[in-house]
Parts: structure tokens; sequence; C-alpha cells
């Protein structure tokens, strides 16, 4: 079976093109982003964006791989076929296709080995670029990465096309060779099933996304999106037809707008394979910018409700300073926590406040959900993460402290410190050198210049300050969206155009029939583009389906924590996204729907298959 797969891509390598780029890319990836995660274990943005980086590709390798074998299979029934006709066993199609994954898979990881090393400077500049790894980082090779890539390489091909070949192995040889039956049945049993699941899936982690706390909204309501992008993937073979019904009203009764809707409600596999990696795209860009900029508008709007003041001073005041009611200096220091949980030892690296508590309550608004501020000195903590009265072991430095938590932390959007220290419980000398700010709430009828003149400068105003805050937020998120965006792009792209590629290469016929009819060439094209731009079209609505779990649950979340739901759109990504989507899909469309006509019709028609 092995000779026959090897004879299959010489054959027919066209179809095999764009799952190889794919396999590569992937490989590639996951290559780079490990070697450079191990590398930057001390970064923890780098690590998160690798992470996120780690799994989108393995996920979209094993969607696109999946998604081009099945449409490859589909047009490649009558080969099947004939080969079950001559005596081959439902076991042999499977081998052959395994076969065909394992060449695949083969020949993707001796590409994207040592595009991986490319593909790692690239990735290193730009996570130094973005100020998430330092401008002297410098990931190191690692000999045992190649097995990893070869495995990954393999593994993501053999995956794909499991659930196709097994359906491919099912298919009666003369249901095939005359377009019915199981053979001509786009929606079986599985996509039926892993559709319903998966959409039912994504509605169960945006209800969830609500209750839980903050920090986990956030990958709940990613995971919705993606779990529904999944299932409206599966299901998309029903859903296109449906809407291509309604875009009849939108297309007119001409003979192109006629023969286009037809085509959409025929052609169901291809137009489903077109629109399946757009879909994703979309719910995966929609829905993680906006989940990222829902989450940067509500931290802004949970510091405005929070501080009570005036003006923020980049130190502690060496004396008191006339027109200040009150002044909160307030020190970041890294911690070392230790407590019990579910019965088990938990450890932990935080970041957390030392403050004075009297100070601390009157220029913040926040109250502990539980306990007292009052209660904050000696040997106590305010904690997020712990229950009223909770032990913990709190290690600054080489010094360690064995304390009680008095008060528990609201949920926070913000991402700020966990833990709040009495001043009293840290020695002076851990606090020298700690980043510190200082909360001013000016006296009635002060002059605020005066004061921030009297104060250890820069001082800005609170309004200020937030924005600053705000902006280095969504500064990291647009390096997040930016990485991710232009990966899942690239992987939408190779896939688009290998679908309208494959779909074009085997429509040679059909567009011979109707040049014959009557259509000119002209037409011919101009009717391909439209159905292509109407599936376009279909995804992008589908995709924002998908997408809309994500913000939902995100919404959601924002409104039960902080008593008002906030909602960020991402118009200008969504805007990129569509203009690209159009663009690719069009000029692809035009492009083959071109080549296919090349030839003329009567050849075409009086040739054999």
């Amino acid at each position: 079976m092995f000779e026959l797969s090897v004879a299959t891509f010489r054959e027919r390598w066209q179809l095999f093109l764009g799952a190889i780029v794919t396999v590569a890319l992937g490989v590639a990836l996951v290559q780079s982003s490990l070697l450079i995660l191990l590398s930057a274990l001390d970064h923890v943005e780098a690590i998160t964006l690798l992470a996120m980086t780690l799994g989108i590709a393995a996920f979209l390798a094993v969607f696109i791989v999946s998604s081009t074998f099945a449409f490859t299979i589909a047009q490649r029934r009558r080969d099947l076929a004939l080969l079950r006709l001559i005596g081959g066993s439902r076991g042999q199609v499977r081998r052959l296709l395994l076969s065909e994954a394992l060449l695949l898979g083969l020949i993707g990881t001796a590409l994207g080995i040592p595009a991986g090393m490319g593909v790692m400077g690239l990735q290193s500049r730009i996570l130094t670029g973005l100020e998430f790894l330092p401008a002297a980082f410098s990931p190191e090779w690692q000999g045992w990465i190649i097995g990893v890539s070869a495995g990954v390489g393999v593994g993501v091909s053999l995956f794909g096309v499991l659930a196709a070949s097994r359906r491919a192995a099912k298919v009666r040889p003369l249901e095939a060779l005359r377009e019915s039956g199981e053979a001509a049945r786009v929606m079986t049993f599985s996509r039926w099933f892993f559709g319903i699941l998966f959409v039912a899936g994504a509605v169960a982690l945006a209800i969830v996304a609500v209750f839980a706390g903050a920090s986990a909204a956030i990958p709940l309501s990613v995971n919705s999106a993606v779990t529904a992008a999944v299932g409206l993937s599966a299901l998309s073979p029903l859903l296109v037809p449906l809407a291509s019904r309604v875009f009849g009203l939108v297309l007119g009764r001409g003979t192109l707008g006629t023969l286009a809707r037809a085509n959409l409600a025929d052609g169901v596999r291809r137009s489903a394979s077109t629109a399946a990696p757009l879909l994703v795209l979309v719910a995966l860009v929609v829905g993680l910018s906006g989940t990222l900029s829902t989450l940067t508008a509500a931290g802004r709007q949970e510091m405005v409700r929070d501080l009570d003041a005036d003006l923020v001073a980049a130190s502690a005041p060496a004396r008191p300073v006339p027109g200040v009611a009150v002044a909160s200096t307030e020190t970041t220091v890294p911690v070392v926590v230790a407590f019990d949980k579910s019965g088990k030892r938990k450890v932990k690296e935080k970041q957390a406040l030392v403050v004075d508590a009297g100070d601390y309550r009157r220029t913040h608004r926040e109250a502990p959900v539980a306990g007292s501020f009052d209660d904050l000195h000696g040997m106590a903590v305010a904690a997020r993460e712990a229950a009223l009265g909770d032990a913990i072991t709190v290690r600054i430095g080489d010094r360690e402290f064995g304390t009680r938590v008095v008060a528990v932390l609201p949920d926070s959007f913000v991402g700020g410190p966990g833990y709040l220290l009495p001043r009293d419980l840290v020695p002076s000398s851990l606090l020298g050198n700690a980043p510190a700010h200082t909360i001013v709430k000016l006296a009635p009828g002060a002059d605020p210049a005066k004061v921030a003149a009297s104060l250890p400068g820069p001082v800005t105003t609170v309004g200020d300050w937030i924005a600053t805050g705000s902006s280095k937020q969504e500064k990291t998120s647009s390096g997040i969206m930016t990485v991710l965006m232009g990966l899942a792009g690239l992987y939408s792209v190779i896939a688009v155009i290998n679908a309208v590629v494959i779909a074009a290469a085997e429509r040679r016929r059909e567009f011979a029939v109707v040049r014959v009819t009557g259509l000119k060439r002209r037409q011919v094209v101009v009717m391909a583009l439209v159905e292509s731009l109407a599936v376009v079209v279909i995804a992008l609505l589908l995709g924002l389906a998908a997408a809309s779990a994500a913000l939902t649950g995100i919404t959601r979340a924002t409104g039960r924590i902080l008593g008002t739901a906030t909602l960020s759109l991402p118009w200008a990504t969504l805007g990129l996204v569509v203009l690209g989507a159009f663009t690719v899909v069009g000029l692809t469309s035009v492009w083959t729907s071109i080549s296919a006509t090349r030839q003329a019709p009567v050849g075409l028609l009086g040739a054999r298959e």
C-alpha cells in the first residue's frame, strides 16, 4: 500500500500540497515554541504567549489536515470505489489512506525541522520587540527536539486522517460510483454527534464563565469560541445550504446568480471545506481579541471605581506634605506563599503589596468580601485566593512568616497583587529597593499643582495613572493578538487557498458544460467568484456566531463581578479579517477558475475520464 501511496502523491500532489505546508508549519512552530519556552522560564508573559501559540498551532494543524483529507477523499471517491471493485478490502483502503498520511507527515517533518530554525529566530525577534523577552535573549538548541518534531508531524497527519479514512472505508463501491447513498451523504452521524456535542459544550463553557472568577473567565470564554467553531464547522454542510437560500434573495434571479445559488446548494462539501477555516479564523480572532479588549476595559473601569484619590507619586514622600489628607504608599514585593488547599500543600510565587491598612482603606473604595482591613496588622494578610482564617506561610527574600488571612480581597480583572501585607510585618531592610508608588488624596481646598510640586516626582493625576496602566495592558494584549492573529491567519490562508484550488481542479468538466450551453468564459469566472464570496459571507457570519459565545461569557462575567456588563468589540481587527478573507478568496477563485477554463470546453467534454 505504501507504494500505491507514493504513486498517488506523485500523480495528485496538488491535493496534498496545502496539507504538507500545514504540517511543516505546525512542526516548525511547535519546535520553535518549545525551544524558546525552555529558555524563557523566568518570563511569564513570554511563557503565556508561547503556550497559547503551541495550543493554537496544534489545534489548527489537526483541524486543517483533517478537513483537507476529508475533502480530498471526497474528490477521490471514484478512485477508491474502483479499488474496492477490483478486490480491495476496507482495511486495505484504510491502510492506503494512513500510508498517505504517514508520507504526508514525513514530508512535512522533513520540511518543518529546518524551517523551525528560521521560525525560532523570527519568534525570538518578535518577543524581544514586544518586550516580552530581554534584548539579549538567545534560545538554545536541544538535540532531542528532532524526535519531538517528528512525532508532531507524523502524529498530526495520522490523527487528522483517522476519521476520514474510517468513513472512506465504509463506502460501498456501487454507491460511490453512482454518487448516491452513503457516498453522497455529507451530514454523517459523526458530524451530527460532534457538531451538537461541541455546540452544547460551547454554551456550557460560556455559562460557566459567567460564574467563574475573573482569572478563570478568560480561558473559559476563549475556549467556548474554539469549541463553538469546531461544532459549527461540523454542522456547516447543513448550515451552508440553508444560508444559500437566504443569499438567493440577494443574488437575484439572473442566470449567474441562479447558477451560483444552485452550486452553493449542490456543492455542499466544497462550500463547507472553504468555509471551515474562515469560520475558525473569525471565531479565534474575534473571540480572543474581544475577550482581551473587554478585559482591558473592565480593568480600567474597576480601577476608576476603586481609587478614591487625586494624585499618584512615584515614591513615598520623605516628610508630611501640606494639603495632603491621606498618602497611601504601596510597595510591590515578590513573595512565595505556601498554604493547604483540598488537603494538599500548594506553593506559589506571587506579587504582594505592602501597605498601611488605614491609609489603604481611605484611598480605596473596594471593601473585602470577608473580614476587615482593620485587622490587617501584625502577623496577618489579606488574600484573594484564600478563605477567611486560613493559615499562610509567606517568604520574602530569606525571611519567612507564618500569617493568617484576616480579609478576603474581591475578584479582579486588573491582575493586580493577590496579597496585601501590613507594613509592620515586613522589615524595612526588605523594602529599600522594591518598586513603590503613593496614592494621594488631597485635603479640601488644596491646590493640586502645589501639592504635586512638593511630592517626589514624577507625579500624575489618578486618571492619567489609570490610563498609563491600561495602555500597558493594551500593549500586551495587542502584542499577543499580533502573534496569534498572524498565526491563525496564515493557517487559514493556506487552508482556504488549498480548498479553492482543489475544488476548481475538479470542476473543469462542470465549467465546460455551462460554457457549451452558452455562457462565456468571463461569465463562468464571475459565477465562480460570486459563489466563493457568498461562502465567505456565510463563513464570517458563522464565525461571528461562534465568537459570540466567548463575548457573551466574558461580558456576563464582568457584569457579575463589576455590577455593570462591559463589552469592547475589536472593530479594526474584524474589519481586517473581513477584508483579508474577501481578498484572498476572491483572488484565488478568479485565478483558479481562469486556469480551469483555459482549455476549450469541447476538448474537455470529449476527453475520457
